[in-house]
């Protein structure tokens, strides 16, 4: 069976990263952890290793890249879900003092197998990948950019109110916070598509026809079922999620409630789909399929969202993030279907302050 080179770069370095889950994922087994999801994550990396190994010297045919993928996503799922019940397989490093998660380094590296795997099935040569790599790491620097200039702002912000006012109550600080992420989302946004040399076209904003109303209509309908199955899930598998700070800050407070709902519609979600949808999602349409610049968007969106759920440990902050990656995937869907920014903006932003006000109920 005839093998390009290209394709035997990107099968050898698929290979060497699920070498290196397998044995991160053994490494619980040979510490006398063998509970049935870390012997199932075990047995679907050693699947992931054999279909790389037959890619690499060209045993395999490229269709059967698919089941690499399906088997290195269910090492995420089983290791992941082996971190929410807090199997670690800690592991001392040898020359540090310090251990690591052996689990958390075999769902990481399944993660990247899964993309390497899809990559190899879509033929995807090592420049296109690095093409990939080099886009995705500049967005999410651009989405870093925004969180920490999000929070800069917001506290000069803060410091200006109280030179001018006097010390803000609750409310008043977080209606000033509102407006430092909203000015440095949308300048980080905006900034980010003019140095790249676009213009105003690039921004999808139109108003919505009877199409895109059906679409925000239905896409919240969906949110809340999937919000619904989500929670369901991990209830009947003794999971527990950590609650997003704002959510928190509300049930403590519920006067904020009042800042919060008009600030979810007017400000979070137009500004946070303007930045994740318009601009990262868009973006990663040059190098990924639509459908892969969706998930790799939500991942950015999701990795972005990790601080507000992060001092709950990674038993409450993985599920967290899955579920922040589950509801973006939906509202990229939805963006890319109707290519109107206000319908995701207008599903999140509405989806956000449902469930301000069930914090009142």
């Amino acid at each position: 069976m005839s093998q390009s080179a290209g394709d035997g770069i990107l099968a050898g370095v698929g290979l060497g990263v699920t070498a290196l889950t397998v044995v991160a994922i053994a490494a619980p087994v040979r510490d006398g952890i063998t509970t049935p999801t870390v012997i199932a994550a075990l047995a679907f990396a050693l699947v992931a290793f054999g279909v790389f190994a037959g890619r690499r010297y060209g045993r395999l045919e490229r269709r059967l890249a698919l089941v690499g993928a399906g088997a290195s996503l269910a090492v995420v799922l089983l290791s992941g879900y082996a971190l929410t019940q807090g199997i670690t397989g800690a592991t001392t490093v040898p020359g540090l003092d310090s251990s690591i998660s052996a689990v958390l380094f075999g769902f990481l590296a399944a993660g990247l197998s899964t993309a390497l795997a899809v990559g190899d099935y879509r033929a995807v040569t090592p420049r296109q990948l690095l093409g990939q790599v080099g886009l995705t790491g500049r967005l999410t620097v651009v989405a870093l950019v925004a969180w920490v200039l999000a929070s800069f702002v917001a506290l000069s912000f803060l410091q200006g109110f109280t030179g001018l006012v006097g010390e803000p109550d609750i409310t008043q600080e977080n209606a000033v916070s509102q407006l430092g992420f909203a000015l440095a989302t949308a300048g980080v946004a905006v900034g980010y598509v003019f140095a790249r040399g676009d213009d105003r076209s690039f921004f999808d904003i139109t108003w919505p026809s009877r199409r895109a109303l059906g679409w925000i209509i239905g896409g919240l309908l969906f949110l809340f079922a999937a919000n619904v199955a989500i929670s369901a899930l991990f209830s009947a598998t003794n999971v527990e999620v950590a609650q997003h700070t704002s959510t928190q800050e509300a049930a403590a407070n519920p006067e904020l409630v009042l800042v919060m709902i008009p600030a979810s519609i007017l400000i979070v979600g137009p500004l946070e789909e303007l930045l994740y949808r318009n601009v990262v999602q868009k973006s990663l349409y040059d190098v990924f399929s639509p459908l892969s610049a969706i998930a790799v968007s939500s991942v950015i969106f999701a990795v972005v969202h990790a601080p507000a759920a992060a001092t709950r440990g990674i038993e409450a902050t993985l599920p967290f993030l899955g579920f922040i990656f589950a509801l973006s995937m939906i509202l990229g869907f939805c963006y890319w279907k109707t290519e109107n920014l206000v319908v995701p903006a207008a599903i999140h932003g509405c989806y956000n302050a449902i469930v301000y006000v069930e914090v009142l109920l």
